[in-house]
């Protein structure tokens, strides 16, 4: 699964309607574009290529007052609609997907109902320690470690993966149980992901400049 996809729908989704400058400028405040392939071109990409395949609809607008020139707006579809929970659920779910695809999923959580999204999480703490103790059953070399070789690294690095992974899930369930977020249903909330306010992830990085520099000083 590619996360430009979930992230394109949720962001246009969001707005109700939304122009392809308003989804990259979205995208850019979550950071989306250094943790994903959310890089301009691919969000443009996206969004023509789901009109095609009837995700989206496309609304030509009026140029604007000042001379600039007409923005093509998008609109979710019945099965633009359909196609984002069924992606949001499969990152939530999936434990196998690469981070920037539960990245995307954690970041539109809150479009679920409360119980099915601590379902979603509670199935993939499941699969995480399901693949952990395949791992160390069936993956792990026999003998004592410093027998391994380096190749037991790798099996070490996947197991660490995944529980590490089960152990952050779990606190997300915990928090959810608990009250936190306005989810699906739940009442009115800010079509923003972040609080009133708050940067984005982006606005974290050091500005460039000599020290940024391999070998900077």
């Amino acid at each position: 699964m590619s996360a430009i996809r979930l992230l394109v729908l949720g962001a246009v989704r969001q707005h109700g309607r939304a122009h392809g400058y308003q989804v990259r400028n979205d995208l850019e405040f979550w950071g989306a574009h250094e943790w994903s392939n959310a890089k301009p071109g691919s969000i443009y990409h996206a969004l023509k290529q789901m009109a095609r395949q009837g995700l989206l609809v496309a609304h030509e607008t009026a140029p604007s007052t000042a001379g600039g020139p007409p923005r093509t707006e998008y609109e979710l579809t019945d099965a633009g609609e359909a196609e984002y929970h069924r992606l949001l659920r499969w990152a939530l779910l999936a434990h196998d997907e690469k981070p920037d695809v539960l990245t995307a999923g954690v970041g539109f959580i809150v479009d679920l109902p409360r119980p099915e999204a601590i379902d979603l999480l509670r199935r993939r703490v499941a699969a995480l320690e399901e693949w952990a103790d395949e791992v160390e059953r069936h993956w792990t070399p026999r003998g004592a470690p410093e027998e391994w070789g380096h190749i037991g690294e790798v099996m070490g690095l996947w197991v660490h993966t995944a529980t590490s992974g089960a152990e952050w899930t779990r606190g997300l369930i915990e928090r959810l149980e608990g009250g936190a977020y306005v989810m699906a249903g739940e009442g009115e909330r800010s079509i923003e992901v972040l609080p009133e306010g708050a940067p984005g992830p982006s606005a974290a990085r050091p500005a460039p400049g000599p020290s940024a520099e391999p070998g900077g000083k």
